[in-house]
């Protein structure tokens, strides 16, 4: 019995002496100033741009339409193709326009002969130089002889008054058959005139038949087959010139100083990310839109290789002439908190949180309206650790901005 009591308690006097031993004490968190870089807010003159987003629009689009009736005989083109000015697109069956034309051509030829002419493009120089009034007058003019010849022989009582009677009315007949004759011709030269419109509109028809690109394009759309029948305003191709392209913008109302004629434009779209199009601003319109507070801005791009199609998207930066003395920081030195900006001024190792309203970006750099000013230190990192008040260091490395 002793024995085990012994042990026992040896047992229980190690068990308390392994229980009241301590833990060693953790070491508390170092919480000594945040490290920061930091760039200076510095003053530059620098070249005010307008940046926008716009769509792009062929230069020119045109729905080409069947001006006569007819079954079309052959179509030469066809989507995407690319078309010269003057080369035929469609040709309709001219069987019947010709057949028209040698009917207006024989009624020109017909009135031609009767004034003595001997092609259209003669002209009447005197009405009374025409066959049928030279006729007239020699008819008035025997008839005028003859009435004098017999008036005389009546004075000398050798002639009967019966033929003198008979003589003037010829005489009298004549004179007017000669004025009848005269407004007859008139009308005539006025039916020749009539007929030469006929002949050459009816020439134009014949024309027609071949349908022509009206100027160097591609095809957007075909709407025509071979062996159709067409009639006049049926629609046949759609056209695009997009060499050069428009890009039209939205520019605020703000700019409208800003911006002229003849500016250049940087111009990117997303088919091609890694590359930038060159515009010169071309039109600007006189009016504001008055829902969005914007105008319309056209520029146009040399697009000679088709690379830019239209109704594309396009991003633009027009260079202006207008520059400015602005402060600058570096973008990552302002912080978008709780709807408003915010730099965070370092001065003699404590921050003084500040809102700031921001203008335009260039590059890496941002314009600083108000908040800030010339000289003074921002920090540029661990901006989200930042708030008035906040110890830090500033550490080396200083941003590129700040020189």
């Amino acid at each position: 019995m002793p024995f085990h009591l012994g042990v026992v308690t040896l047992g229980l006097a190690l068990l308390f002496t392994g229980c009241s031993k301590q833990p060693p004490a953790q070491k508390k968190a170092d919480t000594g100033p945040i490290q920061v870089r930091v760039a200076s807010v510095s003053t530059r003159q620098m070249q005010r741009t307008v940046e926008s987003v716009g769509t792009l629009y062929p230069f020119d689009e045109v729905i080409i339409s069947a001006e006569i009736e007819g079954r079309v005989d052959e179509v030469s083109c066809d989507l995407g193709d690319s078309v010269r000015q003057g080369q035929v697109l469609v040709r309709i069956s001219d069987e019947e326009q010709r057949y028209i034309l040698a009917q207006n051509e024989a009624q020109l030829r017909q009135s031609l002969e009767r004034l003595g002419l001997k092609n259209e493009k003669d002209r009447v120089a005197d009405i009374d130089d025409t066959p049928e009034v030279r006729r007239a007058r020699a008819d008035l003019t025997e008839a005028e002889q003859r009435h004098r010849r017999i008036r005389n022989l009546v004075d000398q009582k050798i002639g009967a008054q019966a033929e003198l009677d008979q003589a003037a009315a010829r005489n009298s007949a004549m004179l007017a058959s000669f004025d009848a004759t005269r407004n007859q011709t008139r009308n005539l030269i006025q039916e020749v005139e009539r007929f030469k419109a006929l002949v050459e509109l009816q020439r134009k028809k014949l024309r027609d038949t071949s349908v022509r690109a009206p100027f160097d394009a591609s095809i957007k759309e075909r709407q025509v087959t071979m062996g159709q029948y067409v009639r006049p305003n049926t629609p046949l191709f759609v056209l695009v010139k997009t060499n050069p392209v428009r890009l039209r913008l939205e520019i605020p109302e703000r700019m409208s100083p800003w911006t002229a004629v003849g500016q250049l434009a940087d111009v990117s779209v997303e088919a091609y990310a890694d590359r930038n199009f060159v515009g010169r601003v071309s039109r600007i319109s006189p009016t504001v839109d008055q829902t969005k507070r914007t105008f319309i801005v056209e520029a146009l791009i040399d697009n000679p290789a088709g690379a830019l199609k239209p109704g594309s998207y396009a991003r633009a930066r027009l260079r202006t002439q207008k520059v400015d003395n602005i402060k600058l920081v570096p973008a990552r030195a302002v912080s978008y908190v709780l709807g408003s900006n915010k730099a965070f001024v370092v001065e003699d190792g404590s921050i003084e949180a500040r809102e700031v309203k921001i203008g335009d970006r260039f590059d890496e750099q941002v314009e600083i309206l108000e908040g800030l000013q010339s000289g003074e230190t921002v920090a540029t990192s661990q901006l989200n650790r930042l708030d008035t008040g906040v110890k830090v260091r500033v550490v080396a490395g200083n941003d590129k901005e700040s020189e």
